[in-house]
This record gives C-alpha cells, sequence and structure tokens, in this order.
C-alpha cells in the first residue's frame, strides 16, 4: 500500500479518536475506527486488532473539549437573572443558554 494511502488511515485515526465526550466513548470510537482502517491497509485479523488497539488507545489518551467550564457568572439586578460571556462566540448568554440582547 503506497505511503500516501497509510499517511491518510493514520490521519483518519486520530480524527475519528477525537469523537465523543467521555473517555470510554473516545475510546470505543477510536477503536473501532482504527480495526476499519487496519484492516483495509492490512487485509486481515491481525491489522484489524493492531488497528482496534491503536485507535482505543488513542481515543482514550486524548483528552475531551470542555466548554464553557468555570465559566464566570454575573448577575443583572435589574431583571433578576445570571448571565455569562462566551468568548468562542463572543456574545452574551443568559444561564439558560438563550441569547442575551
Amino acid at each position: 500500500m503506497t505511503l500516501t494511502l497509510k499517511t491518510a488511515a493514520i490521519g483518519s485515526v486520530l480524527i475519528l479518536a477525537g469523537c465523543g465526550t467521555t473517555v470510554t466513548e473516545r475510546a470505543a470510537t477510536g477503536g473501532l475506527a482504527g480495526a476499519a482502517i487496519g484492516g483495509a491497509v492490512d487485509s486481515s485479523w491481525t491489522g484489524a486488532l493492531v488497528g482496534g488497539a491503536a485507535g482505543a488507545a488513542l481515543g482514550a489518551a486524548t483528552a475531551p473539549r470542555h466548554n464553557n467550564v468555570n465559566r464566570r457568572q454575573y448577575y443583572d439586578e435589574r431583571v433578576g437573572r445570571y448571565y455569562f460571556y462566551d468568548s468562542g462566540a463572543r456574545r452574551y448568554y443568559w444561564e439558560d443558554g438563550s441569547p442575551r440582547y
């Protein structure tokens, strides 16, 4: 198999290993993707087993993204509600997630 195809397969495993929010989900998606790509590259059970193990290890080792964890909330005395600023969206939101206009 050519080097370009192997590189694309490894890249696909890395991308799919990032799917999921928990360690278990990430290990499962990484393992399934690794097994599929390993089996396709090597055309044997050995390739699928090695690819699945490598994908599961990569999926479990990667850290999930946490959005707005420990975000600072502010209190609007006029309406009696809390709001926060999302720096990614550059907008203000009420604590329930609805936009603050």
